[in-house]
Parts: structure tokens; sequence; C-alpha cells
């Protein structure tokens, strides 16, 4: 009886509009219409209004639930379904992923890794090393982080070299940006991945190989022509540490497996079901081991073991890294749940139908409409992962209805990936990031920031192309 009373006033709203109700659903243009006008509200909450994309992300998801025509429970219940099932996967990956990270780094590993690569590629090559550098460091590691971390081989190498700093920090950031793009485990194309169901060894596969020729490209442009028109100012005078007791250097050889265990493990079980078939024993076991929840597992632990006690690190430092490893890993997670939310709103409302049917209008295949759509909410509202977000929420009914597949859905996520990369500029956080780190002015991080994220977003569109036509996926 009490459940009756409390569902009855939301019973009697639904009863009175039925063909009201019905009239929105059928008319395409009434809904596109609201998804368009919640995107703006977004962006504007977001850009000019400055609210937090949680808070606007779930604001956004109840006025366009509400305006389609969706009952007061059905909204509650969609964002319900829609925060549990991205944060179900996401959570796991990045809470793991950030610790991995962390200990890669508080045990010196990234950096013994990177100055390696600089001295083993020499002076005259040293640039591109940094872009390499920059896109393993950043597999497991924030671009911020990874960007405080590296940036003294950038300087040293221009030391070294009697080079401005750009022409090794630039291409350095080229490698970062490409792999905090393309490559799970970073947040944005694993929360991507989540969305469009798109199978997570598929989506590193074909980032790394769209990112490594786009890495390659756009950091010897960077380092050849845009260092030239800035050649940046840092400052690094931090005093050492001296609280920190000096510890064991971890092997090269143990940094470099630990690195890529985690994308073997989960590429193996794609690899695996494709050849092996679903239902074989070796595929089965395969899948339980290849899992990213179990890769990325195993390798934390085995990071715990090889990068601190093995080097003499107590376990109650190993326990605090992993706490700090996780503070900042809870905002990027309830933004990303949020995404999550709009976007089972829009299918539950059937505006994510609408929206894909006006696209399919469009005649484009659907790689490009996904990197049409997060290029023009990137360049809007300046968030890489919020423009990634809200794309995969528009274009996921047209990947889902296309029925096509791998590696299409995996090609949809790097596509979206490249859009939301392109033009940095002002309303973006990194813009700043990078302009302070590097000693920029606005109008020299414009010239080479902004200009070889274009840069990146378009290669990567254009290599996306390619593998599709390849495959016959396009």
């Amino acid at each position: 009886m009490l459940i009756h009373m409390v569902r009855s006033p939301v019973d009697q709203w639904e009863d009175p509009l039925p063909s009201r109700r019905g009239k929105k659903q059928m008319e395409s243009w009434y809904l596109v219409l609201v998804v368009t006008v919640g995107i703006a509200a977004l962006i504007t909450a977001v850009m000019w209004l400055k609210i937090h994309p949680f808070v606007a992300l779930l604001a956004a998801s109840i006025g366009v639930g509400l305006a389609a025509g969706m009952s007061p429970d059905s909204v509650i219940q969609s964002m319900t379904s829609g925060m549990g099932n991205t944060l179900g996967f996401v959570a796991v990956v990045v809470g793991l992923g950030s610790i991995f990270g962390m200990m890669l780094e508080q045990s010196g590993g990234a950096e013994k890794l990177a100055d390696r690569l600089v001295k083993f590629f020499g002076p005259q090559q040293a640039a591109l090393a940094l872009g390499l550098v920059g896109f393993l460091v950043c597999i497991p590691v924030f671009l911020d982080v990874a960007l405080v971390m590296l940036l003294p081989l950038a300087v040293a190498a221009a030391k070294r070299t009697g080079q401005p700093v750009t022409k090794f920090a630039l291409p350095m950031l080229v490698g970062m940006a490409v792999t905090h793009a393309f490559v799970p485990p970073t947040p944005g194309p694993t929360a991507v991945a989540a969305m469009l169901g798109a199978d997570l060894g598929w989506v590193i596969t074909v980032g790394i190989a769209a990112g490594l020729p786009t890495l390659i490209i756009t950091a010897i442009f960077a380092s050849q022509v845009l260092s030239k028109v800035a050649s940046g100012n840092v400052s690094l005078d931090i005093p050492p540490d001296t609280t920190t007791p000096q510890r064991k250097s971890p092997h090269l050889g143990i940094v470099v497996a630990l690195l890529v265990l985690p994308l073997v493990l989960i590429v193996s079980e794609t690899a695996s079901r494709a050849t092996l078939g679903e239902e074989s024993p070796a595929a089965l076991w395969l899948m339980l081991v290849g899992h990213p929840f179990t890769a990325l597992l195993i390798a934390t632990l085995a990071a715990f073991y090889f990068l601190g006690k093995r080097l003499g690190m107590p376990a109650e430092d190993v326990q605090r890294i992993a706490e700090r490893a996780l503070e900042p890993a809870g905002v990027i997670l309830l933004v990303t749940g949020a995404g999550g939310v709009f976007k089972q709103v829009l299918i539950d409302s059937g505006a994510g139908d609408a929206v894909a049917s006006s696209l399919t209008a469009a005649a484009l295949p659907t790689v490009v409409l996904a990197w049409v759509v997060a290029a023009i909410i990137r360049v809007l509202q300046g968030s890489a992962t919020v423009a990634m977000i809200t794309a995969a929420g528009l274009v996921a009914p047209l990947v889902i209805a296309a029925g096509q597949p791998e590696p299409f859905a995996a090609l949809v996520t790097i596509a979206i990936a490249s859009g939301a990369s392109i033009a940095s500029h002002v309303n973006d956080s990194g813009f700043w990031l990078v302009g302070k780190f590097l000693g920029l002015s606005v109008g020299e991080t414009l010239k080479t920031w902004t200009v070889q994220e274009t840069l990146i977003g378009v290669l990567g569109l254009i290599f996306v192309i390619g593998i599709a036509a390849m495959y016959g996926v396009l």
C-alpha cells in the first residue's frame, strides 16, 4: 500500500499525457532539438558558468530526459543504471591503472626508462626519443603527472645540445597526448570503449596502430617547426627531497616488462577468442587472465613486489602510494559516470536514436561523424574527457544499429579520441598547464601546443580511416 501511495503521483503524472509523450517520441526533429539544446546548456554551464562537469552532466541528463517525455521515475532509473553500468567497468580499470602508474613513478622506474631511451637514441634523435618516452610513460600515468615527472629530461637534453627546451618538450608532450587519448587504460578511451561496447583489446591495438605514426609525424613536426616559434623558459629550481631514504633503482628490463604486461595480456585475450574460438579451454582461461580487471591487477601486484618490496620499500609506503594514486582518480570517475548517465538518458528517451538517424542522413561514414561530433564539442567546451563522453553518448545508438564486427566499435572509439584532441585552447585546462610549465605566452602556446594537438586529431582520423578501409568496416 505504501509503495502504491508513493508511486501513484508518478502514475497520475504519466497517464494524462500518453498522446503527448508518443507524439514527442515520434517526432525526431523535436528530440534532436532537445539534445541540441541540452548540449548547448551543458557547454554553457561548463565553459561560461564554470559549473563542474560532474554537476553539469547530471543536470543536463535530467533536463534532456524530462524534455524528451520521460517520466520522473524513468529518468532516475536511467541515471542509476547509466552510472552503475559505466563505473562498473571504468572504476576498476582507472583505479588499478592509477596505482600501477604511481608505483612506476615513485620507484624511479619511469625516469630510468626515459633517461635510458634518450641516451640510446643520442642527442640528434633525443626529441623523437622523448616523444616515445612520453608515449610509454603516459600509458599508466596521467598526463599532468607525466609532464611534471619528465620535464627535467627535456631541460637536460636542451642544455646538452644548446637547443631550446621546446625542441624536446613539445615532442615529449606529443607522445603523452597521443597515449592519453588513444591507448587504454587511460580514462578517456576506456570510458568511450565501455559506452560503445568496444572490445578493449581491439581498442588498444587500433589505438597503438593509429597512435604511433601520428606520434612520429607530429613529434618531428613539433621538433623541427613548432619549436622555432617559441624557445620556452623553464625554471626547475626544485630542492632535493631529503626526507625520502635512497633506495635501489629498478632494473630497466623489469620496468619495460611491467609496462607492457597488462597490454599483452589484454590483447592476447582478444586474439585468442578470434583464433581459438569462444569455447576452447585456452580461450576461456585467457578470457580471465586477459580481462582488463585481471590484467591490471596482475600488473599492479607485480609492481608492488618488483618496484616496492624487492627494492626495499616498506609495506606502509606502498600502501600510502596506492592511497595517493586513488585521490585524483575520484574526480575523473565521477565525471565519467555522469557521462554514462547522459548516454543512458539519451538511449532510454529515444533521443539517441533520433540523433543517430539525423547523423545517418548526413551520408558520412560513422567514424567521420564520430570525429566531427567530438571535435565540435571539444572546441566549444574545452575538456577532452567531456567531449569524448558526450560524443560517445550521441553516436552509441548508431554504432549499435550498425551491427558491424570488431574492429568497428574500436575504430569509432579512436575516432572520437582523435576528434576530442584537436584545438586545445584557452577553455582547456591542459592549455594553461603546458603554457605554465614551458614558460610560454598565450600566443606562443596557441602556436605550439594548440597546433600540435590539432595535427594529432587530424592524423588520428586519417589513420583510423585507413585501418577501417583495410578491414572493410568504414
